[in-house]
C-alpha cells in the first residue's frame, strides 16, 4: 500500500514538473480548455435561464403544464398559432365528462376548458362616434331639455358633424377627380356623391331641426359608410371559464376595468392588442418613440425610424381634428397655447398640434406629457373602450357567419410579458359566447329551436323521408301544401314575444354546470407537482383511454408550437458550436501532446530503464493533460460565472423583440449560474483533455530504453 502511494507521489511530482518546464505548451493547451469551459458555462446558464423564462410565460399565460384535445383532430394543437393559422381541432363535445374524468387523476389540480380562434370586430369610425353623440343630444332636446347647456352642446355636435361632412366631401372629391366613373359601379358612385353633396349643403343644415331623426338616419345610413376610416379588425381570443382561467394562470391580470362577473357573458380585450390595433395612431406613435428611447437607448437625432414617426405625427392630424367638436376644439386650443408657451400664443389648433408633435430629443419628454395630460382627456384614444358592447363575427362550422354582442369589461395583460405580442394579443371571452359564436349547440339554443318546432308543428324526419316530405309523394310528414308556407311569421313572433319575452343574455348568470356542460376545443391541466409531468401525462392518457374520451395529451412545450421549439433550436446551435469547438481543440491538443512526446523520448526511455512500467508512463501522460484540463477548466468555469454576474450587473440582456420578451418572461433576461452548468463544463473539458492526450500517451508507453539511448539530442 505504501509502495503504491509512493509511486503515485512520484508520478504526480514528475507530471507537474513537466508541466512547469513546458510553460508555452501548457499555456496554449490551458487557454483552449479555459475558453471551452467559459463557453459551456455561460452558454448553458443563458439557455437554462431562457428555458425557465419560456416555461414561466407559457405555463402562466395559456399552456398550463399539460394540454388535452381530441385525438381525431386534423391538426396538432398550437396555442400561439402555427404557420397555417389556428389549429383545426375536433370539438370535445362534453367538457363536463372530460373534467370529471381528468380531475380524478392524482396529480391534476385544475382542468380549464378552452377554445382559441380569431374573429372579426366591427370598430366603426369617427363618423359613427360623432353621430352617436349627436343622436344622444337630439334625444335630450326632443325630450324637452332646452337648457342653455343642452342647446349649446347640441349645436356644437351639429357643427362638428357638418365640418366632418365637409372634410369627407373634400377627401372623396380628390379621389373622384382621378377615378374612372364609367365603370360598372359608376351609378352607385354618382348616387353616393349626390348624397354627400346634399349633406354638405347649407340648406340641409338649415332644415335639420325640422326632422332631426330623419336627417340623422340619412347621415348614419348614407354618409357614415362613405368614410374610409374604421371598419373591421381581427381579434384573437380564448373562450373559457373565466374564473377558472384566472385561478389557473397566475400571470393573467386585469390591467384596466374589472373582471367579468362570475357566470356572466363578456370579454376582456388584450391590452397589447388594444395598444397595437385599437389606439389612436398619433398616440401609438408617441408610445413607440418613448419606448424606443427609454428601453433601447435610441435617439431621434440619429434614428431614421423615429424621425419618420415624428413626421407622420406632425402631418397626420386628421384623426384628432375629426374627433374634436367646436367646444372641445376651443378647449384644446386654450390648453395647448398655455402648455406650449408664448411662442404658440396666437396659433390655431392645427398649427398647435403640428408644434406639439414636432419634437426632438430635448423636447420629446415634455411634449409627451403635454399630449397625455392636456389633449388626451379630450380624445377617444381607443376605438373600443371599457364598458362598450361590441359585435364579434366569425364563421360557424356550417360556413355561415354568426355574431354575438359582448360587453367589454376591461383589458387583460399577463404580468412580466405585458409588452409581448405573442400573449398580449390574446383576449379572453366567456365560454357561452364562444359556443354561440361558432355555432355549437347550447342549452339556450336547443330550447329556442324546440320552441320554434312546437310553434310550427314541425316533426323530426329520417334522412330517407326528407325528399318525399319536402316535394310530395305519398303523404309523409307534410301533406298537400307545405305547412311552412301557411305559417304567419308575424303572428308567430308576436305570440313568442307575448308568451316568452326575449331574454337579455348579457345580464344572465350561468351556473357552473351550464358552463361545463357543452363544447370546448381543448383543455389546460394544472398540476399539483409539475416535476411529475411525464408520469402524470401517462396517467391522464390512461384515464382518457379507459373512459373512451379519445383525447391526446401533450406537454406545455409541444402545445406552444413553434414558440416552444425555439429553445430546442438554441440548444442544438449551442451544442453544435461546443462540439465543433472541442473537436478543433482535441486536434490541437493532440498535436501539441504528440510533439511534446517526441521531444521527451530520451526522458521516457530513461524512466523505463530505471524500472518504470508502461502503465506508469501512460498514467503520467494522462495525469499531465488531465491536470491541465481540470485546472484551466475550473478557471474557465469561474470566468463563466463572472460573465453571468456581469450580465446581471449590467441589467441583463434586453428583450428587443416580442419573441424575446416572451422567451425571457420579461423585458430582459437575467441569467443565473447553475451548479449543473459548472459540473457539465468541468466534465466536458476533462474528458476532451484526456481523450486528446490518450494517443500521445500510447506513443510514450511504447518507447523502449534501447530506442531512448539510440536517440540523439
Amino acid at each position: 500500500m505504501t509502495g503504491r502511494r509512493d509511486a503515485l507521489l512520484v508520478l504526480l511530482r514528475i507530471a507537474f514538473r513537466n508541466l512547469a518546464a513546458s510553460k508555452v505548451r501548457t499555456s496554449i493547451i490551458g487557454a483552449i480548455v479555459l475558453g471551452g469551459a467559459f463557453l459551456v458555462v455561460l452558454g448553458l446558464s443563458l439557455l437554462d435561464s431562457i428555458d425557465r423564462g419560456m416555461r414561466t410565460s407559457i405555463q402562466g399565460s395559456l399552456g398550463g403544464q399539460l394540454q388535452v384535445y381530441d385525438a381525431r383532430s386534423e391538426d396538432s394543437l398550437e396555442l400561439y398559432g402555427g404557420l397555417r393559422g389556428e389549429s383545426l381541432l375536433e370539438p370535445i363535445e362534453d367538457f363536463a365528462k372530460v373534467k370529471q374524468v381528468l380531475s380524478t387523476v392524482p396529480n391534476v389540480e385544475t382542468v380549464v376548458p378552452m377554445g382559441i380562434d380569431q374573429a372579426m370586430v366591427a370598430t366603426g369610425n369617427v363618423f359613427d362616434v360623432a353621430l352617436e353623440r349627436l343622436r344622444a343630444d337630439v334625444r335630450r332636446v326632443e325630450g324637452g331639455d332646452r337648457t342653455p347647456e343642452a342647446l349649446r352642446g347640441y349645436e356644437a355636435r351639429k357643427a362638428h358633424v357638418r365640418r366632418m361632412v365637409g372634410l369627407l366631401r373634400d377627401e372623396l372629391g380628390q379621389a373622384r377627380s382621378i377615378a374612372d366613373l364609367e365603370g360598372r359601379d359608376a351609378e352607385d358612385r354618382r348616387r353616393e356623391w349626390a348624397d354627400l353633396t346634399r349633406a354638405a349643403d347649407d340648406a340641409f343644415w338649415a332644415g335639420f331641426d325640422r326632422d332631426r331623426y330623419g336627417n340623422l338616419e340619412f347621415l348614419e345610413n348614407r354618409i357614415a359608410k362613405l368614410s374610409m376610416d374604421g371598419g373591421f379588425t381581427f381579434i384573437r381570443y380564448v373562450g373559457t371559464d373565466v374564473d377558472a382561467f384566472f385561478r389557473a394562470f397566475q400571470l393573467a391580470q386585469v390591467a384596466e376595468g374589472e373582471m367579468i362577473p362570475r357566470g356572466r357573458r363578456g370579454i376582456l380585450v388584450g391590452k397589447q392588442y388594444a395598444e397595437e390595433w385599437l389606439k389612436l395612431r398619433n398616440a401609438r406613435r408617441l408610445d413607440q418613440i418613448k419606448e424606443a428611447r427609454d428601453r433601447r437607448g435610441r435617439r431621434i437625432a440619429d434614428d431614421e425610424e423615429l424621425q419618420r414617426w415624428v413626421r407622420e405625427n406632425r402631418a397626420g392630424l386628421k384623426d384628432i381634428l375629426l374627433q374634436l367638436d367646436p367646444i372641445q376644439a376651443e378647449e384644446a386650443t386654450v390648453r395647448l397655447r398655455r402648455a406650449l408657451g408664448p411662442a404658440a400664443a396666437a396659433e390655431a389648433l392645427p398649427a398647435l398640434l403640428a408644434r406639439l408633435f414636432d419634437a426632438d430629443d430635448a423636447s420629446f419628454d415634455a411634449r409627451y406629457r403635454i399630449f397625455y395630460d392636456q389633449l388626451a382627456p379630450l380624445l377617444r384614444l381607443y376605438v373600443i373602450n371599457v364598458g362598450d358592447t361590441i359585435t364579434i363575427k366569425a364563421p360557424a362550422k356550417s360556413g355561415y357567419f354568426n355574431s354575438v354582442n359582448v360587453k367589454v369589461y376591461g383589458f387583460i395583460q399577463f404580468r412580466q410579458i405585458e409588452k409581448s405580442g405573442i400573449a398580449g394579443m390574446m383576449s379572453v371571452m366567456d365560454l357561452q359566447s364562444f359556443r354561440d359564436l361558432y355555432g355549437y349547440m347550447t342549452r339556450e339554443r336547443a330550447a329556442e329551436i324546440e320552441a320554434i318546432k312546437r310553434s310550427v308543428g314541425a316533426t323530426d324526419l329520417a334522412r330517407d323521408d326528407a325528399e318525399a316530405a319536402l316535394f310530395g309523394g305519398g303523404g309523409g310528414a307534410l301533406e298537400g301544401e307545405s305547412r311552412a308556407a301557411r305559417i304567419d311569421e308575424g303572428r308567430l313572433l308576436a305570440d313568442r314575444r307575448a308568451d316568452r319575452p326575449a331574454e337579455d343574455l348579457s345580464t344572465r348568470t350561468y351556473s357552473q354546470e351550464e358552463i361545463d356542460r357543452g363544447v370546448a376545443l381543448n383543455a389546460a391541466l394544472i398540476l399539483r407537482d409539475p416535476a411529475r409531468l411525464r408520469e402524470t401525462m401517462r396517467d391522464v392518457q390512461a384515464a382518457s383511454d379507459r373512459a373512451g374520451l379519445h383525447l391526446k395529451v401533450i406537454d406545455w412545450q409541444q402545445a406552444s408550437g413553434l414558440v416552444g421549439q425555439f429553445v430546442t433550436l438554441l440548444r442544438v446551435i449551442l451544442y453544435s458550436a461546443v462540439v465543433i469547438f472541442f473537436a478543433i481543440a482535441l486536434v490541437i491538443i493532440n498535436n501539441a501532446m504528440v510533439m511534446a512526446t517526441l521531444q521527451r523520448v530520451k526522458e521516457i526511455g530513461t524512466l523505463r530503464a530505471i524500472g518504470a512500467q508502461r502503465r506508469f508512463v501512460l498514467a503520467m501522460m494522462l495525469v499531465e493533460i488531465a491536470s491541465v484540463g481540470l485546472a484551466f477548466g475550473l478557471a474557465g468555469a469561474g470566468l463563466g460565472g463572472l460573465g453571468v454576474w456581469a450580465v446581471r450587473a449590467a441589467g441583463g440582456i434586453p428583450a428587443t423583440s416580442d419573441l424575446l420578451n416572451f422567451l425571457f418572461s420579461g423585458p430582459a433576461l437575467m441569467p443565473t449560474l447553475g451548479g449543473g452548468s459548472v459540473a457539465v463544463s468541468i466534465l466536458v473539458v476533462v474528458v476532451v483533455s484526456v481523450l486528446s492526450g490518450f494517443y500521445p500517451a500510447l506513443l510514450a508507453m511504447r518507447v523502449t530504453p534501447v530506442e531512448a539511448m539510440a536517440t540523439e539530442d
